[in-house]
């Protein structure tokens, strides 16, 4: 591969860090609350929230991982994505009130006024982990890429990404991630559009091509649609994509404070509908990225033992021209640092909102906004060691390592929500229930179907023989929630009937519009 940058690009990506830089700098001195350091003080426009949705979901993941699922594989795992719209448009006319009323800042108080401090407490922790699991994959992925293509190693560029992205993320707070969102969604779709075409007609015979082999290859659809839930099918993808799009939009603090910044409900909801119906063609169109950079490459032969997750990077370094590269390099280390950056803003609201206050109520704004900006630093110091160990992984594909873990750490958080939300009978006694019932299947699954040891000899951490959990992993993100509703739902039955505020209820808003009346949720 070619490691070697032409000037212009190192000026180009100089010039990009430069700018993250000032944007932390800049909007620094607005930092004196907790108000204006985790919501903006409620006063961002709907479509720069929009776009910063739109840049929190996609990060370097769909940057690289996208082309390399669409190089080896077809365009199943981008079912997942399609179902977003579908759950978005059934929930979110009401989600979005029911968080901009009910909490304060973090999303974890709903769960907590539903069902009390121990449903707020295991949301939030499940929320932490799984986000933590996604730094260190972008880290991962940004390190990675950016040392084949320059040839730096990759810890020296994980340590020198880190830090633009806490000193964005400690000086100018949610506002500055936001306003830096911006940027980067015009940045992403740009540089997306011209891979595409260049990817295109760089292939002999064009597009024409490129879907003629890419169909002969069977690259291009969901397939395989068979019913069966052991392996990787359409409908595994789905059902998971259905409870990820209930989670990522229902009940992930990343997303949900975003509808906190947002000037009204309704501002909050157009953003909320524009991040969505731009990011489903965004992944769409690094998946199909990957597929015409399998034709490229039956025609190009790769060089031996090539990772499909450094497909892309090899064909930015070698086909590219100078300037072009830098621009693309700059939208790369753009995606990471805007959904780094919003990560860590968010996690320390939650490390605030949820346990610093816990622990001392009676702080002042002032400490509060001081304990949020110490966690901001120590979860990106803690993101970037997470990254440098994703570094010694295997050779799985990258994106079923980020989805796999999403589903693994979900811990039923999305039946939780459900169950609060449809139904009055729910109570915290069975919720405990559901959930020490999803912790154990979860247990269970993950020890007989983890296997470890060299790639010769691999063992199963716990063999029960029939018994083992056999089938996809992915299926973990939608029993977990099932079984939380299930049993949490059967076990409330054998406790009182709780007395809850009907406007923490669907039923509640949908009484409150009809009714016009202005709820009150404490």
């Amino acid at each position: 591969m070619n490691h070697t940058l032409h000037l212009i690009d190192y000026v180009i990506i100089l010039f990009f860090i430069a700018v993250v830089m000032f944007m932390g700098f800049r909007f620094a001195y607005k930092q004196k609350s907790t108000s204006s350091y985790f919501l903006a003080k409620g006063k961002m426009p709907s479509w720069a929230i929009g776009l910063s949705i739109l840049a929190t979901l996609i990060s370097s993941i769909t940057f690289l991982a996208y082309p390399g699922e669409g190089f080896a594989s077809n365009w199943i795992l981008l079912v997942q994505g399609l179902m977003v719209p579908i759950i978005l448009l059934t929930m979110i006319w009401f989600v979005v009130p029911l968080y901009r009323h009910a909490i304060g800042l973090s999303t974890y108080e709903y769960f907590e006024k539903r069902f009390g401090l121990f449903a707020r407490y295991y949301s939030s922790t499940s929320f932490v982990l799984s986000h933590f699991s996604k730094m260190g994959t972008v880290f991962f992925l940004i390190s990675l890429a950016l040392s084949n293509i320059t040839g730096v190693n990759t810890i020296i560029i994980l340590i020198i990404i880190g830090i633009a992205i806490i000193i964005l993320a400690l000086l100018g707070g949610i506002e500055a991630v936001i306003w830096l969102d911006v940027l980067q969604g015009f940045m992403l779709f740009g540089c997306g559009i011209v891979c595409l075409a260049i990817v295109l007609f760089s292939v002999e015979g064009g597009p024409a091509t490129v879907w003629k082999i890419a169909v002969e290859h069977h690259k291009v659809g969901f397939g395989p649609y068979d019913f069966d839930f052991k392996k990787l099918t359409f409908f595994v993808m789905a059902a998971n994509g259905a409870f990820y799009g209930i989670q990522k939009y229902c009940t992930d603090q990343t997303i949900v404070q975003r509808y906190l910044t947002a000037k009204s409900d309704r501002s909050a909801i157009k953003a909320a509908l524009m991040g969505v119906f731009l990011i489903v063609p965004v992944w769409a169109l690094f998946m199909f990225i990957g597929t015409g950079l399998f034709v490229f490459y039956q025609q190009h032969p790769l060089p031996l033992n090539t990772r499909a997750d450094a497909v892309f990077p090899l064909f930015i370094a070698t086909q590219l021209p100078p300037g072009i590269v830098g621009l693309i390099l700059s939208s790369l280390i753009s995606a990471a640092i805007c959904s780094l950056g919003a990560d860590l803003n968010c996690i320390a609201a939650v490390g605030v909102e949820d346990y610093y206050k816990r622990v001392r109520p009676n702080a002042s704004d002032k400490a509060c906004l001081k304990a949020g900006k110490w966690l901001v630093f120590a979860a990106g110091i803690t993101a970037v060691l997470i990254g440098a160990m994703y570094l010694l992984m295997g050779n799985e594909g990258v994106l079923g390592i980020v989805f796999t873990l999403y589903a693994i750490f979900s811990g039923g958080i999305s039946g939780i929500f459900l169950l609060g939300l449809f139904s009055s009978r729910a109570n915290k006694q069975g919720l405990t229930f559901g959930i020490v019932a999803c912790v154990l299947f979860t247990a269970y699954a993950l020890l007989t179907s983890t296997r470890f040891g060299t790639d010769n000899h691999k063992i199963l951490l716990i063999d029960l023989g029939r018994y083992n959990f056999t089938q996809h992993k992915l299926m973990l993100g939608v029993y977990s929630h099932l079984i939380v509703i299930a049993v949490g739902y059967i076990a409330s039955l054998f406790f009182p009937k709780p007395d809850v505020n009907p406007n923490l209820l669907f039923s509640g808003w949908k009484n409150i519009r009809k009714q016009k009346i202005v709820p009150i949720y404490d």
